[in-house]
């Protein structure tokens, strides 16, 4: 979990005109409009902050992710280093109702976390980390994929909630990356079908807690399309992935699709809404942009926001 390097450079961020602007970009730029809570739907979000209490943010960085969690009632949050600070410091500064639970930490020293409006969302009984025992990991394997699945690298968190009659369980999933050779991509694409075949034999249990369960986070995903390798074994058992809206990327320096919500049709699809990206990068620090061009606008938006835009999904919950 290495961080960014630090903007030599100095910028003040301006927290009044950046929260406008924020908030009149995903009012008014079509495409972007991010629905309203109410009192009949959820808005769950994924985000991976990137290195969460390793990078150096200020606390005006943080008012502005705390913005952008503060329209979600669920924020499954990925790369939350060992040192919790982070996460605190955007506890911190949501309101009174938000609170916080998180796995211990694995793979990268990460954990991962879940931030929830408990005036919204119900923690529920069933919480957890997703884990196979030996007996089982001979099963998790793929044509054309020589890897021998062991574990994962960060076992996806699972925690579930209540909302009126909707009962659901989110898994929050940050797969190994590596890079993009051959034993790299096997391990990930390995990654991505243990989690999508637990998931499919979890919710065809008879012991089920519910059997609305939602895959989400930063999956390492390339491509939401088929041929894409970890794309085909996140839906090999079912899961589906939902057109987002905006047909935005979730990563900043790329087009990779490596941020996802998946469910089951027939089951938790009946519920779904609709999903989209939020480029928050086309709101903020507009004068870095003109004044210092992208080059530097990145490093610094990536260094004390993140690379990685929220994804977000409404539900219809009564």
């Amino acid at each position: 979990m290495p961080p960014f390097p630090k903007p030599r450079f100095s910028y003040q961020i301006n927290v009044g005109k950046e929260l406008q602007a924020l908030r009149d970009y995903e009012r008014d730029k079509p495409g972007r409009a991010i629905p309203d809570k109410r009192e009949n739907n959820l808005l769950l979000a994924t985000w991976n902050i990137a290195n969460l209490g390793l990078q150096d943010r200020t606390p005006k960085a943080y008012r502005l992710i705390a913005e952008i969690c503060s329209w979600f009632d669920v924020v499954a949050v990925q790369e939350v280093h060992d040192n919790i600070e982070g996460i605190r410091a955007i506890q911190s500064q949501l309101p009174r109702s938000y609170r916080m639970v998180f796995s211990d930490s694995s793979g990268n020293d990460e954990r991962l976390a879940f931030i929830y409006d408990s005036m919204k969302a119900i923690l529920s009984e069933e919480i957890g980390e997703v884990a196979f025992p030996p007996s089982e990991l001979r099963h998790v394997k793929l044509t054309g994929v020589d890897h021998v699945f062991t574990a994962f690298d960060r076992n996806p968190y699972l925690c579930t909630f209540t909302r009126g009659s909707f009962v659901f369980s989110l898994v929050n999933c940050h797969s190994y990356f590596g890079g993009d050779d051959q034993p790299s991509m096997d391990r990930r694409t390995l990654e991505t079908y243990a989690i999508a075949r637990w998931t499919d034999l979890r919710r065809g249990s008879s012991n089920a807690f519910t059997k609305d369960i939602v895959v989400l986070g930063d999956l390492n995903l390339p491509k939401a399309q088929p041929g894409d390798r970890v794309f085909e074994a996140l839906t090999k058992r079912g899961l589906h992935i939902p057109k987002h809206s905006t047909q935005v990327a979730s990563a900043i320096a790329s087009d990779n699709h490596y941020d996802q919500v998946a469910f089951f049709p027939g089951e938790t699809q009946k519920d779904f809404v609709r999903s989209g990206v939020f480029d928050f990068d086309g709101a903020v620090f507009a004068d870095l942009w003109e004044d210092r061009g992208e080059k530097d606008f990145k490093a610094f938006t990536r260094y004390y926001l993140s690379d990685h835009r929220p994804l977000w999904a409404e539900f219809k919950t009564g």
